[in-house]
């Protein structure tokens, strides 16, 4: 149970107390009345006596009386003698309990139990409950909360008024009278009269019969005169001679003179004189009250400001004075809170008819000093010591002594005198009915009831021994006779007394109170009495910290008949619960629920409501969902029958914000109610939005897109893809696109990219850098894309749907600032307002956005500023509605219902920045960054670009070319200059040489048989040279992978448009290539904050496959030409496979070879070997083709200090003359020559620009570079081809180039990158760094130093009848191919160790000198002449000279590797 002001000892004791009546004469009445009193409630205050008495008991011991009460009240008469409350007494304890509400604000102490922190009392308790560990946040929680209390004020003023309220009863004497005070005041004309009048009155009242109430103890009840003096208005002297009078007539223990009302009304002294009456005032006597409706206003607003406290009353005044109200701890606060129910009470009949002002605070005892007050004090003192105490005393002796004289008799004899001398009982009830309570009633003169009420006597001054020796006694004469009611009482109180012996001398029979409520409340049906055990018992066994059995005890108690009675039980059954040495906080909050229902059903919303919140801080957060529903949706209704709206709308959204498992029936029940509510609650306030809680924001998806949405197609014009909100975040795209523009910053920027640098970011999201405030475009929208979530199972509508945003414009002092900021949108805002506030930004409106069960859904809402300052994006407004789930309102009244059902408020958009991990005070805490995504700053009007792309393809050849067109828009009202891109994929592209293209190229109507080549009208001659066209590298390629855009002027002004050809390559591998351009462009206007402007466009290219080149080269083994740009070298031979490797998918027909040119600043293609004829090459599906050319090296070129250019040689195989050195053949050979550069050196196709320049000049003792330049090529071929597609019964013809870049002579090159090469990359890959190898030069390498060529004729006619030997002339021809001195060996004689090589050359030998040592200047050519000679005719190879070469500078030499080329054969006749 809850704590208590009192002891229970005091509690025990005070609730049974001697009862004295009081009988006034109408002069009597009067003089009280001057103090707003009735003498009754004049002496209340001051019952409780201050010192100890003492009284003998019947073995003359001296027994001491302490802290005695009295209890005071006026006659009531009554004819009927009620055993249950009335009604009026019912509504009486119904208002006590309303009318007594915890303190607001009152400071409470904790209690941790388990997990949980509950502040009940002021001592601690912990325990430990495992299922739960969130104790620190609920210690939190609990310690602010206002719903716990120590103490429970409102079950002691019950209990307390309850038990003063028991109806007197024929069982048990303790509330009967004992004596009664006849008062009479000093004014009357006679007193003795009216003294002797009033004594007849009482006399007449307890003997005629006529009245059943009330009830009198002793039939000689003890009468005690009382003159009252009024010192205002009435003589002394003759008071005193009418006391000294009555204490001749009364003896002076029977009589007392009270003088009061010593001075006037003074407002000086109103404010001293302490009122210690008007918590009292409720307790006048029930009979004589008119009990106000619920709701009423009361009376004596005095009774009702200084709630009356049950605990005030029973503690003792230990000064002699009342307590000041205001020190005392459980003072209620008399200023209620707004919105709080007017505390009801009752007033007395006569005390309403006779309040003259309706009373202030301190209208009691106005006449009255503090002296009085002692005076009144000191009579009661008198009265109790010499009239009531020996009054009682001898009463006690009185029944001692008839009790012992009988003594001595056998119990069948004790019986018997009862039959003689006790009169008859009532007639016993025939055999075959059971007894019950009325069966048997005692007459009054029967010595059980003596026994009894000599108990009572004893019980009432504290002689608890005795008592319980009596009740004992009794009990077992009560259940002999089964006169049950008798036989409880006797049980009851014999336990009470058990308990309240001092020293304890017998333990406390808890089973004696058992079967007494028991029979209470199954035998005689009086729950009242059973009640009133009940509550004595639990008092008793918690002292005694038996919890459990006190709960037990309290919960059988609760029954259906009085619901007050059942939530207070209840209630105290819960603190039963929490004060266990275990404590069971669950049971504790379960049964706080069953207390809240209860209280709830008597109508006491306000303990409902107190209940309901103390339980839910245990239900909270714990996974009792449903549990927390329904404790929050009774809070929402009682907090809002009780006026207290907006603690309503807290708690309606608690059950729709909890991912609830309600039925969707239950949900939809819930939203009504919390609209109703919120309904009510805004109802006159509507100057401020406030939070609505559904639907749920996920305000970290919450993205902000800024500029226009992209335009879609236009009929041919595909517009740039840029960024939308349409498309997925990705991280890796996003450092891509940032690098892009990291390039074409630092293009403009003389290659350095500033300091300040941030990438561009359209759209912003979690995954972005939102740290800084975005930079935003004053006339440009800003689109806030908000995602919605339904918690709920019944669909959402919302409708005006809109941004809330606060705008502060640049420049602003801190006044106008707040003048200016906190723009927003709401409806209640005037027409005027409203158009001023879209000048500044204007804010799109949603009429209707549908959510249902459970959806999530996505909300765009854009603004447009129109002014420079900065923005906050603070949340959404809208309006609220519960959709209808399909039925359409049946009357126009059902509809007006749902449109009240509508209600406007908000939702802030609170994004949480990413966590700080960065520093070990961040891994520390947990703290998080800005996130600024929604705080953009608008900046002024800049150029805003739209790119356009006609006849744009979406599948080519591998290597085909295609001509489309791109449209450059200036959408804006701001000129932009500074066009450049940058692309993923720069060789896909090209804008075409500003030096070979004209700017503005006529746009073709289609593009069947329109070539994108430059072409020359050329027929083939047979044996024709190539056409040779020398261009500079600066004239195509670009330092960067940025390209300018050639547009006009450089500068593009508002509205202004221009289109440009733009020539597209297949990519060279096959399959789906995304190929991203970023279009960069300039304001016209500098200094602006956001310095540049990018547009993004990706696009997909389905390469398919087309032609396979492979190419290799070799030296020419012919004899050199003595041409002057041929010598020195003999050239190289070109071999050039081509394979069609299309597959007929593509609807490819057949590939044409129209031409081969080669591009390179050494070597050019100088004539066409194979194919001879004037026709060019087709190939139809897996056709192969092969082609030799020669190769010879590039004349030497004039300019050294220059950048040596690049020779283009054109080779055609049909009768047009593509010129390959222009747009756009020229541009992607470049970008193709740039892009190998940048990869891998172990690709075949690489080739750096270091090994064709460092020809110029190579150092002789670099011996690698040597042997390499030696056997370089660095050649590239472009093969040009046509293909003729059928598409739709119509031809086209398609074209393209692939490239092969020849390096090595000797070695393959593909135009095909190879797929072994990414395995073979992988096995490459070493962990360990090695030491380099020595440098060895390979034979294969050394021996490319010298090229050897044999001059001799086919055939040779010789006699051999005439001359046995034949001596042929041989001529050896020595060219050294490298830029170095070389010494040559040449060795005639045979050393093969093959045993063909003998058998072949057995016949043939070289005569003369049989080794030569030569010397060779760089690049010089030799002939030597050699004598073969014959024996026999025959065929012979002559290809068996060895020669050997090193460079100088080196010791090894190295055989050539002529002895492993072709046969030299000549063929010997005979003559």
């Amino acid at each position: 149970m809850a704590q208590c002001v009192q002891s229970v000892q005091e509690f025990v004791q005070d609730s049974f107390v001697p009862m004295v009546a009081v009988l006034c004469s109408e002069e009597a009445e009067r003089v009280t009345r001057k103090n707003n009193l009735s003498f009754a409630e004049l002496l209340r205050p001051f019952c409780r006596l201050t010192s100890e008495g003492h009284i003998r008991d019947p073995n003359n011991q001296v027994q001491v009386v302490k802290n005695l009460r009295i209890c005071v009240n006026n006659v009531v008469t009554n004819l009927n003698s009620p055993s249950t409350f009335s009604p009026a007494q019912r509504r009486m304890l119904n208002e006590v309990v309303l009318s007594c509400q915890p303190q607001e604000g009152a400071a409470t102490n904790v209690i941790t139990a388990g997990d949980y922190d509950l502040n009940f009392s002021d001592h601690s308790l912990k325990a430990s409950l495992p299922w739960y560990s969130a104790w620190r946040e609920t210690l939190s929680e609990v310690s602010t909360s206002q719903h716990y209390t120590a103490t429970t004020p409102w079950f002691e003023a019950y209990r307390e008024n309850f038990l003063q309220s028991m109806p007197a009863s024929e069982h048990e004497f303790l509330n009967h009278y004992l004596a009664c005070l006849l008062v009479v005041s000093s004014t009357e004309a006679v007193p003795v009269e009216q003294f002797l009048k009033l004594s007849q009155e009482q006399h007449r009242v307890q003997h005629s019969g006529d009245y059943t109430n009330p009830k009198w103890f002793i039939p000689n009840t003890l009468k005690y005169y009382v003159l009252l003096h009024d010192m205002s208005e009435g003589d002394e002297q003759r008071a005193d001679s009418v006391y000294e009078d009555m204490k001749q007539r009364y003896g002076h223990q029977g009589c007392y003179l009270l003088k009061m009302n010593s001075r006037t009304i003074s407002a000086e002294e109103d404010e001293q004189i302490p009122d210690p009456w008007s918590q009292y005032l409720h307790r006048n006597n029930l009979q004589n009250q008119d009990v106000l409706e619920d709701g009423a206003a009361a009376v004596n607003s005095a009774a009702v400001e200084n709630n009356m406290n049950a605990a005030e009353v029973d503690s003792p005044e230990k000064d002699g004075a009342p307590s000041s109200l205001e020190s005392h701890p459980l003072q209620l606060d008399t200023a209620s809170s707004p919105g709080s129910l007017p505390p009801l009470s009752a007033a007395n009949t006569e005390l309403k008819k006779a309040a003259p002002e309706g009373g202030a605070a301190g209208s009691h005892g106005t006449c009255l000093t503090l002296n009085d007050h002692g005076h009144i004090r000191q009579f009661i003192q008198e009265f109790t010591f010499r009239g009531l105490l020996p009054h009682i005393e001898k009463n006690i002796r009185q029944l001692n002594d008839q009790l012992v004289s009988r003594k001595g008799l056998s119990r069948s004899l004790f019986t018997a005198t009862k039959k003689w001398f006790g009169g008859g009982k009532a007639p016993e009830k025939s055999i075959s009915e059971p007894k019950s309570t009325c069966g048997l009633l005692y007459p009054p003169e029967a010595p059980e009831l003596q026994i009894r009420k000599m108990a009572d006597l004893c019980f009432l001054v504290q002689h608890y021994e005795l008592a319980y020796s009596c009740y004992h006694t009794a009990k077992k004469d009560f259940l002999s006779d089964q006169a049950m009611l008798y036989a409880a009482g006797a049980l009851e109180m014999a336990a009470v007394s058990a308990f309240l012996q001092a020293g304890a001398p017998r333990p406390y029979p808890a089973h004696y109170m058992d079967t007494a409520i028991q029979t209470y409340r199954d035998v005689c049906k009086n729950m009242v009495l059973a009640e009133r055990c009940a509550l004595l018992s639990a008092e008793i066994l918690k002292s005694q910290v038996k919890y459990s059995e006190a709960a037990t005890l309290l919960i059988k108690m609760t029954s259906e008949d009085s619901d007050l009675r059942s939530a207070l039980l209840l209630e105290q059954a819960a603190h039963c619960f929490i004060n266990m040495r275990n404590p069971m906080v669950r049971k504790f909050a379960f049964h706080m629920i069953l207390a809240g229902h209860r209280f709830s059903k008597a109508g006491q919303r306000r303990h409902a409501l107190r209940c309901y919140c103390q339980a839910m801080q245990v239900y909270k957060e714990r996974g009792w969902s449903l549990a927390e529903d329904h404790i929050n949706f009774t809070i929402g209704r009682q907090s809002f029958t009780l006026s207290q709206p907006e603690n309503a709308v807290t708690a309606f959204r608690q059950i729709l914000t909890n991912d609830s498992r309600q039925t969707a029936t239950q949900q939809g029940a819930f939203l009504r109610e919390y609209l109703y509510v919120y309904k009510s609650v805004i109802g006159g306030k509507e100057d401020s939005l406030p939070q609505l809680p559904l639907p749920c924001i996920h305000s970290s998806a919450t993205r902000v897109y800024f500029g226009h949405e992209r335009r879609l197609a236009e009929g041919e014009k595909q517009a740039a893809t840029h960024v939308s909100l349409d498309q997925e975040y990705d991280q890796d795209q996003a450092s891509m696109w940032g690098h892009l523009e990291e390039q074409l910053v630092a293009s403009a920027n003389r290659g350095v990219v500033p300091g300040n640098f941030q990438p561009s970011q359209c759209c912003l999201n979690s995954q972005t850098d939102n740290l800084r405030c975005p930079l935003a475009v004053a006339e440009e929208p800003i689109v806030v894309e908000v995602s919605f979530r339904n918690p709920l199972k019944v669909p959402l509508a919302l409708s005006n749907l809109s941004l809330l945003w606060s705008f502060t414009a640049e420049g602003t002092s801190p006044s106008e600032e707040n003048a200016e900021e906190a723009i927003t949108n709401e409806e209640t805002l005037t027409q005027g307002q409203m158009k001023q506030k879209d000048d500044i930004v204007t804010t799109e409106i949603i009429l209707e956005f549908h959510l249902g069960p459970e959806e999530t859904k996505l909300a765009r809402l854009r603004l447009l500023p129109h002014r420079i300052g900065q923005l906050n994006i603070v949340g959404v407004v809208y309006n609220l509605a519960a959709a209808s789930s399909g039925e359409t309102a049946p009357s126009t009244e059902g509809q007006q219902t749902l449109d009240l059902m509508v209600v406007r408020g908000r939702q802030d958009l609170k994004i949480q920045g990413p966590r700080l991990n960065q520093t070990k005070e961040d891994k520390m805490v947990i703290q998080h960054g800005l996130d600024r995504r929604l705080d953009p700053i608008i900046t002024p009007p800049m150029p805003l670009m739209e790119v356009f792309f006609l006849q744009f393809p979406t599948a080519l050849l591998c290597g085909e070319i295609r001509k489309a067109y791109v449209e450059f828009c200036n959408v804006s009202g701001v000129a932009l200059s500074g066009l450049r891109v940058a692309s993923t994929h720069p060789d896909f592209f090209t804008f075409g040489s500003q030096t070979t293209t004209p700017l503005t190229p006529v746009s073709p109507t289609s593009a069947e048989n329109c070539s994108a080549y430059k072409t020359l009208a050329t027929p083939r001659q047979p044996g024709s040279v190539a056409t040779e066209v020398l261009v500079s590298a600066g004239d195509f390629s670009q330092p960067s992978g940025v390209m300018g855009i050639p547009i006009e002027g450089s500068t593009l002004q508002p509205g202004e448009s221009t289109q440009l050809p733009l020539w597209l390559r297949g990519p060279d591998q096959e399959g789906v290539h995304e190929i991203n351009f970023l279009f960069y462009y300039e304001s016209t206007e500098k200094g602006n904050k956001i310095s540049h402007r990018v547009l993004r466009h990706s696009v997909f290219i389905c390469a398919s496959r087309s032609l396979s080149v492979k190419a290799s080269a070799c030296r020419s083994s012919g004899p050199p030409h003595h041409s002057l740009e041929d010598q020195g070298s003999g050239g190289t031979l070109v071999f050039i496979d081509v394979e069609n490797i299309n597959t007929s998918e593509a609807g490819v027909r057949e590939f044409h070879i129209i031409q081969v040119s080669s591009s390179s600043q050494h070597w050019r293609l100088h004539k066409c070997i194979n194919p001879a004829k004037d026709e060019d090459c087709k190939l139809t599906s897996r056709e192969r083709a092969k082609l030799c050319f020669r190769a010879t090296p590039c004349k030497p070129q004039a300019t050294s200090n220059a950048v040596q250019k690049y020779t283009f040689a054109d080779l055609n195989l049909g009768n047009e003359r593509i010129i390959s050195s222009s747009t756009p053949c020229g541009d992607f050979f470049f970008r193709g020559c740039r892009s190998a550069e940048v990869q891998p050196v172990e690709a075949p196709t690489s080739r750096t620009t270091a090994s064709s320049r460092s020809q110029v000049c190579v150092p002789t003792e670099d011996i690698g570079n040597i042997v390499k330049k030696c056997n370089e090529l660095d050649l590239n071929i472009i093969v040009i081809w046509k293909a003729y597609v059928v598409e739709d019964n119509k031809q086209l013809i398609l074209e393209g180039q692939l490239h092969v870049a020849l390096q090595t002579i000797g070695k393959e090159a593909t135009s095909l990158t190879p797929k072994e090469q990414e395995t073979q990359e992988m096995v490459l890959l070493k962990f360990k760094s090695e030491a380099p190898p020595p440098v060895i030069l390979p034979a294969a390498e050394l021996s490319q130093l010298i090229k050897t060529n044999l001059h001799y004729p086919e055939t040779y006619t010789h006699p051999f009848v005439q001359d046995s030997l034949c001596v042929v002339p041989v001529t050896l021809t020595l060219s050294n191919c490298s830029l170095a001195r070389v010494e040559v060996i040449i060795d005639l004689r045979h050393k093969s160790a093959s045993p063909e090589s003998v058998e072949v050359h057995s016949s043939f030998t070289w005569v003369g000198q049989t080794q030569h040592h030569l010397q060779l200047r760089p690049q010089e050519v030799l002939c030597l002449t050699l004598r073969a000679c014959f024996l026999q005719p025959g065929v012979y190879n002559l290809n068996t000279p060895r020669v050997f070469a090193k460079l100088t500078d080196q010791g090894a030499m190295c055989e050539t590797s002529q002895q492993t080329a072709s046969p030299a054969l000549i063929i010997i006749n005979s003559a």
